[in-house]
């Protein structure tokens, strides 16, 4: 339902950000890539917000999740464990675990607002940057909200989506992904910044 794939020509747009062979700046492609990303997630997160059922909203969160982490992403996969991999993607907004593959994001890394609201800081250090939205993760309750911890809005949207699978209220998984939509509308916030827009 949410399975899309990257091209592998999407890598070399990546690690050649900034000057194309003909000379030209690849910097418009990086941003459209990662604009794209960020519109898959948003239909993911419609979906969940205004899902019909539980399974449905699960669904459609794991899509979400998916397409933030990319394949070498923590927890990437079959997250519902419905026999599917809703949001199949290669490369994600964020770098893998390993920084590898990159995040479309990355591209972008020279900005200002990629790095405060969407990547969250440095990743220099991929796997440090993950064990902090895991541990926010862990400690969040629904009293006790740590998502505002994360400075990627991205990894927010990650741990909302944790949230919906975890529970067995289609109205907490439905509030949920209002909360997710709110970040995915501030990454699209970031990309319009870095534009000049």
């Amino acid at each position: 339902m949410f399975k899309i794939v990257v091209p592998l020509v999407l890598a070399a747009t990546l690690v050649a950000c900034g000057d194309d062979a003909d000379g030209g700046d690849t910097g418009d492609v990086a941003e459209f890539t990662y604009r794209e990303m960020v519109v898959k997630i948003d239909d993911a997160v419609t979906v969940w917000e205004n899902a019909d059922t539980l399974a449905e909203a699960q669904a459609a969160a794991e899509a979400a999740a998916n397409l933030v982490v990319g394949s070498g992403g923590p927890d990437y996969g079959d997250r519902d464990g419905n026999g599917n991999i809703d949001g199949d993607t290669e490369f994600g907004v964020l770098p893998g675990l390993d920084g590898s593959p990159v995040g479309l994001a990355s591209a972008l890394s020279e900005n200002p607002c990629i790095v405060a609201d969407v990547l969250g800081g440095d990743w220099t250090d991929p796997a440090g940057q993950w064990a902090t939205m895991h541990t926010a993760i862990d400690a969040w309750t629904p009293d006790n909200n740590t998502m505002p911890s994360l400075a990627s809005h991205p990894m927010r949207i990650v741990g909302w989506a944790t949230f919906t699978l975890a529970t067995d209220s289609l109205d907490e998984a439905r509030e949920y992904g209002g909360h997710a939509e709110l970040h995915v509308n501030e990454s699209l916030v970031a990309i319009d910044c870095a534009a000049g827009g």
